[in-house]
């Protein structure tokens, strides 16, 4: 059964629950800990911080062209998608489900600007444990499929769980990264990084950078229809996670970290990897950009 809504909408416009009911086949969401049972946090009504009934997260079961899968998707809208205790033990919680019901996969609609500073600590032991809980699936053989582009794009600890994937899409206009713009400047200034040039922010946090310099296995376009058929291709794609595919792993991130020396943007970064035509790079969509890196690295 695939989805029948209708084709090319936005998936950054979308909410978490609209990405869910676009995304896997029509009518098979089953939420766990939905809205109704007002699973909030005990931490932002003491703030006075409104809350939300569902901490920002919905997670529970689906399926995707026909195969079972658990899913966990963040609402940008929330908090930015920002993980305090709850919303990080919803997460985990389904995690450790997985372990013990073995679904297909599990998927992962990352959109967070990280820890939320009104429970700093709590959330920050939240993302420990939600990385743990995720390595842990993969080292029993499932699957775990992250997907990115959302506004809010996906930073913070968050950024650090969704390389914990087995498989990471991301979109063009998606960003990622440890450090939003906005930190890096609050903490070196302005000279370090100027996080009102966006052109900037998106060559060193986009979706595009991500994929050339091997930090994502899909680049995509911004429509919901497309995360969909990337993620069927994902669960195909899939190989185990073995000794041989770690190495492979260091051996990206060793040629990346040599090539960056005395790059100062990431335009240098491209042509140092072998990317042609690295300026422009920027212009191109996310095609066009796939087939770039497919013939600069053949």
């Amino acid at each position: 059964m695939s989805s029948t809504l209708p084709d090319r909408v936005s998936y950054a416009e979308c909410s978490a629950r609209e990405r869910i009911a676009r995304l896997f086949d029509a009518g098979s969401f089953r939420e766990w800990l939905p809205p109704a049972m007002r699973v909030m946090s005990p931490h932002l009504a003491q703030l006075g911080v409104p809350a939300a009934f569902d901490d920002g997260v919905a997670i529970g079961e689906a399926r995707l062209a026909e195969r079972r899968v658990f899913v966990g998707a963040q609402e940008g809208e929330f908090m930015g998608g920002g993980v305090g205790e709850v919303h990080g033990a919803k997460l985990v919680g389904l995690f450790k489900r997985a372990l013990r019901d073995r679904p297909d996969a599990v998927l992962l609609l990352a959109e967070s600007g990280g820890v939320r500073l009104h429970e700093a600590n709590a959330g920050l032991i939240a993302v420990s444990e939600v990385m743990r809980a995720l390595l842990d699936t993969r080292a029993a053989g499932i699957p775990v499929i992250v997907l990115i582009g959302g506004a809010n794009g996906c930073f913070g600890g968050m950024g650090i769980v969704a390389r914990c994937a087995d498989h990471l899409v991301i979109s063009d206009i998606g960003r990622l990264a440890m450090s939003g713009p906005e930190v890096i400047e609050a903490s070196h200034g302005v000279e370090e990084f100027d996080s009102r040039d966006r052109a900037l922010v998106w060559r060193t946090t986009g979706g595009k950078h991500r994929f050339l310099v091997g930090d994502c296995d899909q680049l995509v376009e911004d429509d919901v229809q497309v995360f969909r058929a990337a993620a069927v291709r994902a669960l195909d794609a899939l190989r185990p996670l073995t000794l041989q595919s770690l190495q492979d792993e260091h051996a990206v991130l060793t040629q990346r970290l040599h090539a960056g020396e005395g790059a100062e943007d990431a335009v240098d970064l491209w042509q140092s990897l072998g990317i042609a035509h690295a300026g422009a790079v920027p212009d191109m969509n996310a095609e066009q950009v796939r087939t770039l890196r497919q013939e600069s690295l053949a």
